[in-house]
């Protein structure tokens, strides 16, 4: 029996190495790989080993006899990726990581982020190199969008972090976690006690809509409500009204997805998860019934991935329904093989009321073809017009239309594209020329696109980057020693892997006493006094 790629796949292809007959497709060497919602076993070659499901990092991968319920419509949807593909299963030249050859001294490399990109640059330089890795967070413990970003009912997904817990133990990492760069120490600082400096923070804001409205109260960005929900110390006091029993988010990627599952789930199966309290409690006393997710386009260009969607359709307690209109028709008439329309045609079209209450029960209404014109009230949202002449009326407006990185200090920043100028991860000037050791890896990097298992690539390339130009001796020499020491003196509230650790653990703790994965610290006070239990 052969088995099957399902829902939380991240694509980070560990799958694909360890596969003895190369069953798994698109590989990292294949056009489709990045592109691709998730990855997918071959049905006729898979000789049922099981080394793809010991090897997976977010345990998606089963038996197909093993799938039961909402996921026995992954073995269909490996099967026929198959029918189509054109993929061979002969092996190609291996593609062995890189190594530093005959570095004089230590390479000492400084890593400003803690999340999947940062994490997998650390993984590479552990592993093929005898660097010595400084990584800083600003907040107290690690994790970026692996702790803050993923649905807390994602719990497989989550489990990604576990792969990377042997770099906090590493001898050669060192932490320095509620550490900001720009405001406790400069990239001047870092790049004087390191060879190289790699930052991997992210994107941290979202993009604006631009009409007018949006800033009431009532209208949240979808970037701040994940955090909320996910116990981020800076979004712990977010004011979310959800009394309002209609709920607008603008957008239709996974993240829209999310949001919307959140709002629609009952509470008392999210509260098995690591929800914040604060949110869990909102959620309980929401009188939100309906979500209403709107896009610019037609169905073919949803942006969700199919295992999202199939999350999100098969949510108990909750309707799916399309929005008829002429985009829909048009769209629906004739779908793309494989394609979101195609996905989207299997709900019911309806026609929708959305300036009444919404009908009983749960309900998420996909309506295409209807951006946002403006946002309406006085006081707080009371509506959205969109621009087919339509309104909306409703309480809560998330908006999900994606996230944007904000400028990193002491570093060049393109505006037009919200990343920063690099050639293959090395930061450039004003004219283009490579800045001596200072590389950039993740969002800030491409822009926000891909999902976990993309940084693993995308790191792979920057550290090779950066070894090209250590062989080639490109990489100044540290004019100074003593980073640990600038560190307490600059910031005297930092905790280092002995406190991240500590607020792991107590973490855990609390979620063991009430049988779920960890209870959250939810402000800096809270997570720094976990943290000095037991000292630094």
């Amino acid at each position: 029996m052969a088995y099957a790629i399902t829902q939380t796949c991240c694509t980070d292809a560990s799958c694909v190495s360890v596969c003895p007959v190369n069953c798994i497709h698109p590989t990292p060497d294949e056009p489709d790989f990045g592109r691709t919602d998730m990855l997918y076993v071959d049905p006729q070659t898979c000789i049922d080993c099981g080394a793809c499901a010991d090897a997976c990092p977010v345990d998606a991968i089963f038996p197909v006899d093993r799938l039961r319920g909402a996921d026995t419509e992954y073995a269909r949807m490996n099967r026929e990726y198959y029918e189509t593909a054109d993929v061979s299963n002969e092996w190609t030249a291996p593609n062995f990581p890189r190594s530093l050859p005959e570095y004089p001294g230590t390479l000492r490399v400084a890593i400003v982020g803690t999340g999947p990109a940062a994490c997998y640059t650390a993984q590479a330089l552990l592993r093929d190199t005898g660097a010595e890795i400084t990584m800083l967070d600003r907040l107290p413990l690690p994790g970026g969008l692996l702790r803050s970003g993923v649905a807390p009912d994602h719990q497989s997904t989550k489990k990604i972090a576990d792969g990377f817990s042997w770099l906090y133990q590493h001898p050669r990492l060192r932490m320095h976690m509620n550490v900001e760069v720009g405001r406790d120490v400069a990239h001047e600082d870092l790049a004087a006690h390191h060879h190289a400096v790699i930052y991997a923070v992210g994107a941290a804001t979202d993009r604006e809509l631009g009409v007018d409205g949006e800033d009431l109260p009532g209208s949240v960005s979808a970037t701040s409500f994940v955090s909320w929900y996910n116990a981020h110390p800076d979004f712990a006091d977010l004011g979310v009204d959800l009394s309002a029993e209609r709920a607008v988010v603008v957008g239709n990627g996974n993240v829209a997805l999310d949001v919307a599952r959140i709002l629609l789930s009952d509470p008392e199966e999210l509260a098995g998860t690591d929800i914040a309290d604060h949110a869990l409690e909102r959620l309980r006393g929401s009188r939100v019934r309906e979500v209403v997710l709107l896009a610019r386009r037609g169905p073919e260009h949803a942006a969700f991935t199919a295992p999202e969607f199939h999350a999100m359709r098969h949510l108990p307690g909750v309707r799916a329904v399309v929005e008829d209109g002429p985009e829909v028709r048009k769209a629906f008439a004739e779908p793309e093989p494989g394609g979101k329309a195609q996905l989207l045609a299997e709900l019911p079209v309806e026609d929708v009321d959305l300036t009444e209450a919404p009908a009983d029960g749960k309900r998420l209404v996909f309506r295409f073809g209807a951006a946002p014109a403006e946002v309406r009230g006085t006081d707080r949202v009371r509506s959205v017009r969109v621009r087919d002449g339509g309104e909306i009326a409703t309480g809560l407006l998330v908006r999900a239309i994606g996230y944007r990185a904000t400028p990193i200090a002491g570093l060049p920043f393109d505006e037009a594209t919200a990343t920063v100028p690099n050639r293959g991860g090395r930061v450039l000037d004003a004219a283009g020329n490579p800045l001596p050791g200072t590389y950039v890896v993740g969002w800030a990097k491409r822009g926000p696109s891909g999902g976990i298992g993309t940084n693993r690539g995308c790191a792979r390339d920057t550290v090779g980057s950066l070894l090209d130009d250590a062989a080639a001796g490109h990489l100044r020499e540290p004019a100074r020693s003593g980073f640990d020491r600038l560190v307490r003196a600059r910031a005297p509230r930092s905790i280092g892997r002995r406190g991240m650790l500590n607020i792991d653990r107590a973490e855990r703790e609390r979620g063991e006493r009430t049988g779920r994965p960890r209870v959250k610290f939810a402000t800096v006070p809270e997570l720094l006094g976990a943290a000095r239990r037991f000292g630094r």
